[in-house]
């Protein structure tokens, strides 16, 4: 099989920063991230118009987190990850575990729902309604359940990496945007219920969270730790780099494992954080309606108790 990275000029020299970062578009990726920041600046608009508030903070996350996938699938750091293992490594990373995040944490479904359309006529389905639909269909609560998700995540990298599917799909332009797009699509799937940003069909508590979190970490781990390793190229596609790169290919393939051990850890860090902090605003929450809660029932104690006292003086009376 041909892994040339399907058609591109394979004369890139040595791999440095600076070449990496330049611009290389993928058309495909463009379009849609482009997309997805005109339909979140959209739905802001919509909200700021009719005097609502939406967070900067959400905003940054969403753009950013989208940037993300721009930058490593829009410069060449996507055509030096066809022919280098250590740099398609930093794109898998990057699109299914740090990309993921951020745009969750800009909460894209909660902003689609306050700024989406509602039927025009009751009944009939608009918009948010068909939105409401999907998330609380079937599918959607067994693509969102950690028994599917745990398991996807993993083998998307045993499975993948260490059968002939990975050089297969790395064949061709339209089998390359497939996976890439498979790795964002996993890591949105698995990080959505964790995260417990937006609503979804499974909210577990965050004990819960916790454990479905560091559940995949492990795994992705051994991973790294097996690639690092091993004694010899273990992916045909990057078997044979090309010349021009002056690369090992077992050095290389040594790098990517080191990659990806080091990525299962900093994201596991970013959102056991952000569910640390969740749980204590979501105590603070608590706590505030309990203390008004029973601030009432101490007035009304105190009303009953006064209407008591003024009984029994008009019963002297």
């Amino acid at each position: 099989m041909d892994h040339s990275g399907h058609g591109m000029n394979m004369d890139l020299p040595p791999f440095t920063l600076g070449r990496g970062l330049e611009f290389s578009a993928d058309p495909f990726f463009l379009i849609g991230c482009l997309a997805a920041l005109a339909l979140y600046g959209w739905g802001m608009v919509r909200l700021v118009r009719r005097g609502d508030k939406w967070p900067v903070g959400r905003t940054i996350s969403f753009v950013v987190g989208v940037l993300t996938i721009l930058l490593v699938m829009c410069t060449k750091l996507n055509d030096y990850g066809m022919v280098m293992f250590s740099v398609h490594m930093v794109q898998h990373m990057i699109i299914s575990m740090l990309s993921p995040i951020l745009i969750l944490m800009g909460a894209p479904i909660t902003l689609a729902l306050r700024a989406l359309p509602v039927a025009a006529r009751r009944g009939h389905k608009g918009p948010r309604e068909w939105l409401l639909w999907v998330l609380q269909s079937r599918y959607m609560k067994i693509i969102t359940h950690p028994a599917f998700t745990i398991p996807l995540f993993i083998a998307s990298l045993y499975a993948l990496y260490f059968t002939p599917i990975f050089d297969t799909l790395m064949g061709s332009k339209v089998g390359h945007i497939g996976m890439m797009v498979h790795f964002l699509a996993v890591g949105l799937v698995f990080f959505w219920p964790i995260m417990g940003v937006d609503p979804g069909p499974h909210r577990p508590g965050y004990i819960m969270r916790m454990l479905e979190l560091f559940a995949g970490m492990p795994f992705h781990a051994f991973f790294g730790i097996a690639l690092m390793m091993a004694s010899e190229p273990m992916v045909g596609t990057y078997k044979n780099p090309p010349s021009s790169l002056g690369i090992d290919a077992l050095a290389d393939q040594t790098a990517a494992g080191g990659i990806a051990w080091a990525f299962s850890e900093v994201p596991s860090v970013l959102v056991l954080l952000a569910l640390l902090f969740q749980w204590y605003r979501s105590e603070q929450r608590q706590a505030r309606r309990t203390d008004r809660a029973a601030d009432r029932d101490g007035d009304k104690e105190l009303e009953a108790y006064n209407a008591y006292l003024a009984s029994l003086a008009a019963r002297g009376r």
